[in-house]
C-alpha cells in the first residue's frame, strides 16, 4: 500500500505543479492590480499544499515528484493558450481549474491513503474549495 499511496500523492503533487503555474498565466494576463494580489496568495497557498506533500511523500520513504510531468507540460502550454484576456472570464477559468483539481483529487486519492496522508489531503481539498469561494465572491468585484 505504500508504494500505492506514494503514487497518489506524487500525482496530487503533479496537479499542484499544474495550479502554480496556472496561476502564472492567470496573474500574466489579468489586469487589475488587486486581483493580480488575490491570485498570488491563492498561488502561495498552494506552494505551501505542494510543500506539504512533498513532506508526507519524504515521510513515507518516497522521493516527490519536482515537475508537472511530460501530460502536465502540455497542459501548461494548453492553459496558457486559452487563458482570457478580460479578468472576469480569467476568474472563471480560475475557477474551473480548481473545481477540476479537486474533482480529480477526490477520484485520485480514493482508498489508497493512510489516515494521516488523507488528513493532509483533506486539508488541501478543504483550503481548494475556500478558493473557489474567494474566487466566485471575486468576480462580482470586477466588471
Amino acid at each position: 500500500m505504500k508504494n500505492e499511496e506514494i503514487a497518489a500523492l506524487n500525482e496530487l503533487l503533479k496537479g499542484l505543479y499544474m495550479g502554480i503555474h496556472a496561476y502564472d498565466h492567470f496573474m500574466e494576463k489579468a489586469k487589475d492590480s488587486d486581483l493580480k494580489q488575490k491570485f498570488q496568495t491563492i498561488q502561495y497557498e498552494i506552494r505551501e499544499q505542494a510543500l506539504r506533500i512533498v513532506e508526507r511523500v519524504q515521510d513515507l520513504g518516497g522521493t516527490p515528484v519536482e515537475t508537472a510531468g511530460l501530460i502536465g507540460a502540455f497542459q501548461d502550454y494548453l492553459v496558457k493558450l486559452r487563458v482570457p484576456n478580460e479578468d472576469g472570464q480569467i476568474i472563471q477559468k480560475a475557477i474551473e481549474g480548481e473545481q477540476l483539481g479537486i474533482e480529480m483529487t477526490e477520484k485520485m486519492v480514493r482508498g489508497d491513503l493512510s489516515a494521516e496522508s488523507e488528513r493532509v489531503v483533506r486539508e488541501v481539498l478543504d483550503q481548494d474549495r475556500s478558493h473557489v469561494d474567494k474566487l466566485r465572491a471575486m468576480i462580482g468585484q470586477t466588471v
